[in-house]
């Protein structure tokens, strides 16, 4: 409890909010002391054939036009304007499995169609477009001149954003064995670059041309064969010098950045996401909500969720925010406490966007929702 204290993750104070009403009818949620909703819109029409719908993809922010952009399961590109009003839509037809990217002006669209879109964002007219050829599967990173994306089948592109044009790729060679379908997306300091793949490797590259300056299995003695070995976090830098990334069989690891010498281990298996407040690491995946000393990676509390994990967890006023599918929780981050189970109609599966005191929650049913946080009421 003391590092997380340390770590600053505290708690704030709210006052109650009003009761309100869900999307859904017949689905009413009784007064809180955390959140109201400011407003919502149904982007998707359900369909009778699904039995079990998901939304991936997390909501982008426009910050020059004040607008969400949200990539949905029908293969639509939108840009929602305050109150869910909609500015523009691109269809690309293929479902999404990560959010978009804005940048000065410009939305990077990650198509599972094996394109990189680059869309105007304000008309949603197409810029240009890299037909990569393999589903791509992580939200676009923009690094000076160049677009990092990552696909599905273990390439990493780097496109250059004035034109489209293919700067260079790194590709590695997927296991034999069995695969979690997820994509770690590339974290990047400076002039270089971490990034995991699922033959359980995390390899450091060279911004500039991708070359190799480091390569370092996390799940060592599984073999070629090896079973579930991905590295399908997205690394985490400290201040350090430190990054921590994750296999889904090999554990957890801190290395040392630079040299990738291994600093710490722990044995923790099904990690699928990670991020990094202060002195303390919060890992997510199967069934799990763990935090960790980043120091040492000494367990400071685990907590069972009783179904699968969904992807980032974010830190909203003292809180954090679990997407786990059947659900949006809302836990206590000094002690893993379940605060409050929020259920939109069809769970929550996308991580959330955070602007401000605003969080911009996709529900597994299509609509948008935009809560306004109030923090903690003592």
């Amino acid at each position: 409890m003391g590092g997380l204290a340390a770590a600053g993750l505290l708690v704030g104070c709210g006052t109650p909010v009003k009761m309100f009403r869900n999307a859904e009818a017949g689905t009413s949620q009784p007064p809180n002391h955390f959140f109201t909703v400011d407003w919502w819109t149904q982007l998707v029409s359900p369909s009778l054939l699904e039995y079990a719908p998901r939304e991936q993809a997390r909501p982008a922010y426009d910050e020059r036009n004040d607008r969400v952009v949200t990539l949905t399961r029908d293969g639509v590109v939108r840009s929602i304007g305050d109150g869910g009003k909609e500015a523009w839509r691109y269809t690309v037809g293929n479902r999404f499995y990560a959010g978009a990217a804005v940048h000065e002006g410009t939305v990077y669209v990650p198509g599972t169609d094996g394109a990189l879109h680059a869309l105007d964002a304000k008309t949603g007219a197409l810029r240009w477009k890299y037909v990569a050829g393999e589903p791509l599967g992580t939200t676009p990173v923009v690094e000076g001149e160049l677009i990092l994306v990552a696909s599905q089948t273990d390439t990493l592109f780097a496109v250059k954003r004035g034109t489209g044009e293919l700067a260079w790729l790194y590709r590695r060679d997927a296991p034999a064995g069995f695969t979690i379908h997820r994509t770690s997306a590339p974290v990047v300091r400076g002039q270089t670059l971490w990034v995991g793949f699922s033959d359980g490797a995390l390899v450091s590259l060279d911004l500039a041309d991708g070359g190799v300056r480091w390569e370092r299995s996390l799940a060592p003695g599984a073999g070629s064969t090896g079973q579930f070995v991905d590295v399908d976090t997205t690394p985490v830098l400290d201040n350090e010098g430190h990054v921590f990334a994750a296999s889904y069989t090999g554990g957890l690891h801190c290395l040392d950045a630079d040299s990738g010498d291994v600093v710490w281990t722990s044995v923790s298996q099904g990690i699928t996401s990670l991020s990094l407040h202060g002195e303390v690491v919060i890992a997510t995946g199967d069934d799990r909500l763990d935090t960790y000393l980043a120091d040492t990676g000494r367990l400071i509390w685990s907590r069972d969720l009783e179904e699968r994990a969904g992807l980032d967890v974010e830190l909203v006023k003292g809180m954090l925010l679990v997407p786990v599918q059947r659900s949006l929780l809302f836990v206590e981050p000094r002690t893993g406490k379940n605060l409050l189970s929020w259920n939109p109609a069809k769970g929550v599966t996308a991580p959330v966007r955070v602007v401000g005191g605003k969080v911009y929650v996709l529900s597994n049913n299509g609509y948008l929702y935009a809560l306004i946080m109030d923090g903690r009421s003592g």
